[in-house]
C-alpha cells in the first residue's frame, strides 16, 4: 500500500509542476502579446486608449490568477513533498532525500512569481511610455 501512496504522491507532484509551468508560460505569453498589441496602438497617430485599457485589465486579471495559482501550487508542492519525507522517514530511507530542497522549491516559486510580475509590468507600462 505504501508503494501505491508513494506513486500517487509522485504523480500529484508531476501534475502540480505541469500546472505551474502552464500558469507561468500562459501569463508570459499573454504579457508579450499584450505588449505588442498595446505598442502597436501606442504607435498610431490617434491611440485607442480604451482598447489599451482593456488589455491592461486583462494583464492584471491573468497575472493575478497566475500568481494565486503559483502560491497554491507552492503550498500543494510543500504538502506533497512533506508527505514523501514522512514516508521516507517511516521506512528508514530519509537520508536519500535532502529536506533542504523544500527551501529551494520556495525560491523557485518566488522566481516564477517575479518573472510573471515583471513581464506584466513591462507589458503594462512600456506602451504608455512610447
Amino acid at each position: 500500500m505504501i508503494e501505491y501512496v508513494h506513486e500517487h504522491i509522485i504523480e500529484e507532484i508531476k501534475t502540480n509542476t505541469r500546472t505551474d509551468i502552464i500558469f507561468v508560460l500562459a501569463s508570459i505569453l499573454l504579457n508579450l502579446v499584450t505588449l505588442a498589441i498595446n505598442s502597436a496602438f501606442a504607435g498610431e497617430n490617434d491611440p485607442n486608449f480604451m482598447a489599451m485599457s482593456i488589455f491592461i485589465v486583462l494583464i492584471i486579471v491573468v497575472n493575478l490568477v497566475a500568481i494565486i495559482g503559483l502560491l497554491k501550487g507552492r503550498q500543494t508542492h510543500f504538502k506533497l513533498v512533506s508527505g514523501l519525507l514522512k514516508i521516507y522517514h517511516d521506512n528508514g530511507v530519509e537520508g536519500y532525500y535532502d529536506p533542504t530542497l523544500l527551501g529551494a522549491y520556495k525560491i523557485r516559486y518566488l522566481l516564477f512569481i517575479i518573472v510573471v510580475v515583471t513581464t506584466g509590468l513591462i507589458a503594462g507600462i512600456i506602451p504608455f511610455i512610447i
